[in-house]
């Protein structure tokens, strides 16, 4: 089975790239085979992250629209935030990208973060593994817009674009949300707001000193993505920051950190939530997290 899944992969055969993303995504017995048969793939994966509301899908389905102008395939992964309880999706909505839904050059997939703290999916370095197989040109990643925390991006994407809006609020807040130590290129969207100006200017000062000693600052791009304007600009910098990245240093730091968000997901396997939960029902009141901490890891 696996064998056929894995022709049908580098085929580009739709039918089988989604079984074989189930199947790695709900880890069915055996999927670690069909991953190792897995040839080695140089797709480029763009990162998309910025806080909620920052108009993120629109922003992917006009670029979408303009890599697909110049006869490119893409594969689409969005991740949604997850009830805590059962671990669905909570939003799905990808209502902006219904227009590419019946696109055969285009590949949506729509994933849960299943409690995960980073903004992604935990099978998401596994299932764009699988992506970058297939036939696509580009692979497009949207995080879930979850803050500060939303930085595994970094260990999967090769260029990571972050979305701001003029009124992002106090833009030292911003900084502090780590999202800024993770772009290689910024987006300030919805740029035809009065802020605009001011904040992209305020942004430049405090990137300044980080990029004193360097010959090339930081891309700030402004878009206004319901109109597709500044569409170009952006693509433009995405694949000058793409042919940057290719060195030898990022490609080890990205292969790096995907090893250690592997192997510690495998070191974690063990342990499940549901059991952690009917351990404490069965304590005493006056429950102390840090003693039965302890007193799990010496089981």
């Amino acid at each position: 089975m696996w064998q056929q899944l894995k022709q049908g992969i580098v085929s580009g055969d739709i039918k089988a790239l989604a079984r074989s993303i189930s199947l790695v995504e709900n880890e069915v017995g055996g999927y670690e085979e069909l991953l190792e048969s897995l040839p080695t793939s140089t797709t480029p994966i763009i990162g998309i992250t910025g806080p909620p509301g920052a108009g993120k899908s629109t922003l992917v389905d006009v670029l979408i629209g303009a890599l697909i102008a110049q006869k490119k395939k893409v594969a689409v992964v969005c991740v949604d935030p997850s009830s805590p309880f059962n671990l669905g999706a909570l939003l799905g909505d990808r209502i902006r990208l219904s227009e590419w839904y019946s696109n055969p050059n285009v590949f949506i997939r729509s994933l849960a973060t299943r409690g995960s703290l980073g903004g992604l999916n935990p099978k998401i370095i596994e299932i764009c593994d699988v992506l970058k197989t297939s036939i696509f040109d580009y692979i497009i990643v949207e995080t879930v817009g979850v803050g500060q925390s939303e930085i595994e991006i970094v260990g999967l994407a090769d260029c990571t674009v972050v979305v701001l809006v003029p009124e992002a609020g106090d833009e030292i807040q911003t900084m502090k949300a780590g999202l800024m130590e993770i772009a290689n290129v910024f987006v300030v969207n919805k740029a035809d707001r009065p802020e605009a100006n001011a904040f992209i200017n305020n942004l430049r000062q405090m990137l300044a000193p980080a990029f004193r000693n360097q010959p090339n600052e930081l891309p700030i791009i402004k878009t206004i993505a319901s109109q597709k304007e500044g569409i170009p600009i952006l693509l433009s910098a995405i694949e000058t920051s793409l042919q940057f990245n290719t060195n030898k240093e990022k490609r080890n730091f990205l292969l790096a950190s995907k090893a250690y968000q592997l192997i510690q997901k495998i070191k974690m396997k063990s342990i499940d939530k549901k059991i952690l939960l009917q351990q404490i029902e069965i304590q005493p009141d006056g429950f102390n997290m840090y003693q039965f901490i302890k007193n799990y890891n010496t089981q």
